[in-house]
């Protein structure tokens, strides 16, 4: 029970508690050797007042009491020690699964009022194969102590017909039962309904494959929304029901986001029906906002465990990795003189991207907003170490942009291709500079055929017409020499023009 204002949690708040269950003799015996040992005898004690409090021969919920009959019962002095030592029994009974603690408010009497729910221990196979109460149970008790407790608690299968074929010859319920499933009987279904919202066990708010039922949403809808009638009406429409469910799939909403969006305005139309692109929209904004919240508090924990680390801390010499020659990448031009390339090879498969980043921007501080996307790569996305490392090398080499969108491109092409190792990442970047090449050779090849075809829409085809050279009005002409011979040619054609006339 996580109480921050000792204030909030006193013997004169009212309680009261819930269980849809009744203890078997079996359910005693795990109770009484099993936790027991675990959590302590108070715990236990504490369980069973809690469980009292609802008859024995009945499931639901106990009437409202104060918190001061609990404290009586179990002989707590009132005050902040006998609170505290409350709340730490009951933290011991929820961190075992036996008991959860819900707070609430109630509008009426202007304060809290808490919530009880208590779970039935696991069976003895269950809880065998739950590793951290096992280990728990181991470290309380001993190794020895469990397996005799699990071999007093589990029958072990007959040897003989361990490996043999089995065959299941039960009677499904539709082969011997038929329902009537034409008649609607509102008033049953209205009780029904109204039971299972008594119930004491909320529904689980992860959504399973069979999506959400009505009686979910219902359940969990305000009563005074303006879209409560709407709500309502979903029981009988059952394709806006398959039409919510996948939107809560796709978008992987919970079942209290799934309600605030259905209350908000314009989801429904006014006839009724349901405006399933505004609801998409708004489930997509809920997902990314939950996305990017995520991403952040996952850097912020990672930073915390960081600064918790010791700085003499570093790789073992065991984890050091070694590169293989046919995977060596080129040393670039800034690291010219200061490392070989079985070196600089070294630094990308076993430094921190961070190192990286400093050496190349060593003129000055790393930008914040490249930390910000290669932390992102990092701790969101789960890039390898060593892949980002060779990311970089790519960006710097290749003259790419180190702008979010364009690093962000790359490593979404490096996913979607499954890049993991250091070796499939200088695949990579071989791949992209084999394609170079290609593009290259055939922009130059097409900018050979457009200069000898110009003249025609295909390179291949001559100019329908010959370029004929034009000889502008201020050109200078050379004079031409000609001969004695073609002098007396001129003047003997032009005698001849002459005769004619």
């Amino acid at each position: 029970m996580r109480i921050t204002n000792m204030l909030h949690f006193s013997e004169y708040h009212r309680f009261y508690v819930s269980r849809d269950f009744s203890l078997s003799s079996l359910d005693l015996k795990m109770l009484s050797t099993i936790y027991q040992p675990m959590i302590g005898a108070y715990a236990v004690s504490l369980y069973h007042t809690l469980f009292l409090q609802v008859p024995t021969d009945k499931v639901g919920c106990s009437p409202m009491e104060q918190q001061r009959k609990l404290f009586l019962a179990l002989e707590l002095e009132s005050g902040e020690r006998g609170r505290k030592y409350f709340i730490e029994q009951t933290s011991k009974l929820e961190a075992v699964g036996l008991l959860r603690t819900v707070r609430r408010f109630s509008a009426e009497s202007d304060d809290y009022v808490y919530e009880y729910t208590l779970f039935a221990p696991l069976a003895p196979h269950e809880f065998f194969k739950n590793q951290h109460l096992t280990l728990l149970l181991r470290d309380k008790v001993g190794k020895y102590m469990v397996f005799a407790l699990r071999d007093e608690l589990v029958l072990p299968e007959l040897e003989e017909l361990r490996e043999a074929n089995s065959e299941n010859l039960s009677v499904p319920f539709y082969e011997l039962f038929h329902l009537n499933s034409q008649v609607v009987d509102l008033d049953l279904e209205l009780a029904f309904f109204e039971s299972a919202a008594s119930q004491p066990s909320e529904s689980r708010p992860e959504l399973t494959s069979k999506g959400f039922q009505y009686a979910d949403i219902i359940m969990h809808f305000p009563k005074q929304s303006e879209n409560r009638s709407f709500v309502e009406r979903l029981k009988y429409e059952t394709e806006q029901m398959a039409q919510i469910n996948f939107v809560a799939k796709k978008y992987g909403l919970y079942l209290t986001d799934i309600c605030r969006l259905l209350d908000e305005d314009r989801v429904f139309d006014p006839d009724g029906s349901l405006n399933l692109e505004l609801l998409q929209h708004k489930a997509n904004e809920t997902f990314r906002q939950d996305k990017k919240r995520g991403e952040d508090r996952s850097r912020f924990l990672s930073k915390v465990e960081q600064q918790r680390e010791q700085p003499g801390q570093g790789k073992p010499a065991s984890d050091e990795k070694t590169v293989e020659m046919e995977y060596y990448l080129e040393v670039p031009d800034i690291f010219q003189g200061e490392c070989n390339q079985h070196q600089y090879n070294y630094i990308l498969r076993n430094e921190p991207y961070t190192f990286l980043l400093e050496k190349i921007f060593s003129k000055g501080t790393v930008p914040d907003g490249l930390l910000d996307t290669l932390a992102k790569v990092d701790l969101n996305y789960r890039l390898n170490e060593e892949v980002i490392n060779v990311l970089i090398h790519f960006i710097y080499v290749y003259k790419r942009s180190w702008a979010k969108n364009s690093i962000e491109a790359s490593v979404t092409d490096m996913l979607g291709k499954q890049v993991g190792t250091f070796e499939q990442a200088v695949e990579y970047i071989r791949d992209y500079a084999k394609f170079k090449e290609r593009q290259s050779g055939k922009g130059a090849m097409a900018a050979v055929g457009g200069g000898s075809g110009r003249g025609g829409r295909g390179s291949g085809r001559q100019p329908q017409k010959p370029a004929l050279p034009i000889v502008g009005d201020n050109a200078a002409v050379p004079a031409k020499q000609l001969t004695a011979a073609e002098r007396e040619e001129i003047r003997r054609k032009a005698r001849q023009l002459d005769s004619r006339k």
